[in-house]
């Protein structure tokens, strides 16, 4: 094994990890303001930005472009058990008391499990092609246009946002009001210190940071984010392409593991954060409209790119059937039952699955 090429090229995944978390937080930071600068729908901007899965778009992207469509639904599919099993557990996990959901997550969950069972469908009898990509992307847009308008309807709630908001204090700031407290004028002295031009000048630059930026700089940071996007996808797929190569492991495989545990990292944290707080609807939410985005959008990219006609790199039956059965659970743990119990089993079962893949299904 070329362990100085397996390293530098690990090295590499990690940093397209940390760029690709770094441009989808870009992105939808500034895609929000933008929008509302132009008055565009908040409604359409929850939808767009919140459960969308921008960071696999950018990998399946890369790997079709590269030619590597096994690694690309790899990482659909592994994205989706990923989110539910790996992700939507630990929110269970973690929630302080009783849980409940509300109608929003129950309709989300059936429409992530029809999308589910529609895309094991078309993967199970080979139908991923063009023609069924182009309906998956229809689905998609369909799934868009209905869901904007019954939360304009104030039927359903939208879903949250999978990834950070590590730029949204500062950068959503910008829109808003701030103003500088006054100086005290009582201790004023009639003869100013010599600190004071320094205290002036630091307010000074405080109160420009705080200016409202320009139109101009919110859209030059989001084209910097989509090619933070963009070079981060095209990273993770040829380092990942490389490391499976070195462990003689499939695309399918390496996408299924590595890849899409690495992105969605977003999802687990978002995950924890509101299982530990209560909000099990986010969690719901965040799970369901993630899925729907993987299983519409991006598996009609890949359709409509064309699969591999490697028949020794492709999807087994117990992949697609594992990718179902958990959308099938979290319907069952969302409509049933769902507690800490149920969490710590689907916890099990992505712990089960990663193992199997690396040791039964390796391939």
């Amino acid at each position: 094994m070329d362990w100085d090429k397996l390293l530098f090229n690990a090295a590499v995944f990690v940093a397209g990890v940390f760029m690709l978390d770094y441009g989808a937080d870009k992105f939808i930071d500034h895609t929000v303001i933008i929008g509302q600068r132009l008055g565009v729908s908040q409604t359409l901007i929850a939808v767009l930005t919140a459960g969308a899965e921008y960071e696999e778009l950018a990998v399946v992207i890369a790997a079709v472009l590269q030619k590597q469509s096994p690694l690309a639904l790899g990482n659909v599919m592994g994205s989706t058990i990923s989110n539910i099993l790996g992700a939507f557990s630990l929110g269970l996990l973690l929630h302080p008391g009783p849980i409940a959901f509300d109608l929003s997550a129950k309709v989300y969950t059936a429409l992530l499990l029809s999308s589910t069972t529609t895309f094991f469908i078309l993967a199970y009898f080979n139908m991923l092609n063009k023609i069924t990509g182009g309906v998956l992307v229809a689905i998609f847009l369909m799934y868009i246009i209905c869901t904007c308008y019954a939360i304009h309807k104030g039927v359903m709630e939208p879903p949250e946002a999978s990834d950070s908001d590590s730029d949204s204090d500062n950068d959503t700031s910008d829109d808003g009001h701030s103003y500088l407290p006054s100086r005290p004028q009582g201790n004023r002295v009639q003869d100013e210190s010599e600190t004071s031009p320094l205290l002036t000048n630091e307010e000074a630059l405080i109160a420009w940071k705080r200016a409202p930026r320009s139109l101009f700089y919110h859209i030059f940071q989001l084209v910097m984010g989509l090619l933070a996007l963009t070079i981060s996808g095209y990273l993770l797929s040829r380092s990942a392409s490389v490391i499976a190569d070195c462990f003689h492991l499939s695309g399918t495989v390496v996408g299924l593991t590595v890849v899409s545990f690495a992105t969605t990292l977003p999802e687990k944290m978002v995950a924890i954060i509101s299982g530990s707080r209560g909000h099990s609807g986010i969690v719901v939410a965040s799970t369901a409209g993630s899925n729907i985005f993987l299983l519409t959008l991006c598996a009609g990219v890949i359709a409509l790119a064309g699969l591999s006609a490697d028949k020794s790199d492709h999807v087994l039956l117990f992949e697609l059937l594992f990718t179902w059965i958990s959308s099938v659970m979290l319907f069952l743990a969302v409509f049933v039952r769902a507690d800490r119990a149920v969490g710590a089993l689907f916890l099990v079962m992505y712990v089960a699955f990663l193992i199997l893949e690396f040791t039964v299904y390796r391939r």
